[in-house]
């Protein structure tokens, strides 16, 4: 799995170039998000946007992915459309994660 990363104001912007995450690609996608978040800004976030499908592996990875952070950093998500904010609502994963509707609004936070 590839992801797209780069660094913006303080924040490592990381998007998934995939439209699943799902049982098959789980663990590479976590692989590639400790590759993509290491040694970055304190806040990373990881947009969603183009990503219409996740199931509950996909789920465990993006809260891995948060759980390997370092102390200190903390993930958000941004970009999350139809199917896949129902499921972060369903799971109520949506009061784990600081959510935004889009990159800019994710950018642009000033809420910590």
């Amino acid at each position: 799995m590839t992801l797209a990363s780069r660094d913006a104001d303080g924040v490592r912007l990381i998007t998934v170039t995939e439209t699943r995450i799902d049982a098959a690609l789980a663990i590479r996608f976590k692989d590639a998000m400790r590759q993509a978040m290491a040694g970055g800004p304190d806040r990373v976030v990881l947009d969603l946007s183009g990503v219409s499908f996740i199931d509950s592996s996909g789920l465990g990875a993006v809260v891995a992915a948060m759980k390997a952070l370092e102390p200190g950093r903390r993930l958000d998500l941004c970009g999350l459309g139809g199917t896949v904010e129902k499921v972060f609502r369903l799971t109520r994963l949506d009061t784990v994660f600081r959510i935004y509707p889009n990159v800019e609004a994710a950018l642009s936070a000033t809420d910590g």
